[in-house]
This record gives structure tokens, C-alpha cells and sequence, in this order.
């Protein structure tokens, strides 16, 4: 997913418009996990990219996308850019010290 939410609208609240974009979000994710994995993968991770517009987006951890979202309120950012993409990752076999 990469798209670009728009914070502005005649008839919706700015409060509505950031809590869509959230739902929007963890909607995508979950969807995304319930996917088949390929062989040899053992889960999906998510490589995301947040910022105001596409060129000024910076790589976050998918656990900040909230964090993001809601900083972009407190700073009334009229929208912003979001970057999801899905890939297939591999858990690292822990050293046994």
C-alpha cells in the first residue's frame, strides 16, 4: 500500500479523517497477514515508510505507524504520505550461549 491520506474534507471532521486513516491501516495489515506465507517464510513483516509527502518519507517500524499518524495530527498536517509493503520474513535462530 502506498498512498498519500488527505486530511481535509467538506463534510468530516479532522478527528474522523485521522481515525479512518488508522482503521484504514491496521485493516490493510491484517488482511495482508492472513495471505498465504512462501516457502520457507515464517511470518509477514512490513518494511513502512511515513512522511509528509512521498519524497520526504523516512523508513519507520510498523509498530510506529500510530505514533506517525498522530503526530501528524498534533502538527495539523493537511495529509501525509504512508508506505506499507509486505514481505515474507524469517525468524533469526537465537545464539545458545
Amino acid at each position: 500500500m502506498k498512498k498519500n491520506f488527505v486530511l481535509s474534507h467538506p463534510k468530516k471532521p479532522y478527528q474522523r479523517l485521522i481515525e479512518e486513516a488508522k482503521n484504514e491501516v491496521k485493516q490493510y495489515i491484517k488482511a495482508e497477514r492472513n495471505k498465504a506465507l512462501p516457502e520457507g517464510a515464517d511470518f509477514w513483516g512490513f518494511n513502512c515508510k511515513f512522511g509528509q509527502t512521498a519524497d520526504k518519507a523516512r523508513a519507520i517500524h510498523e509498530g510506529d505507524i500510530n505514533t506517525n499518524i498522530s503526530s501528524a495530527q498534533s502538527q495539523h498536517w493537511k495529509s501525509f504520505y504512508l508506505e506499507v509493503i509486505p514481505t515474507p520474513k524469517q525468524r533469526a535462530k537465537r545464539s545458545e550461549d
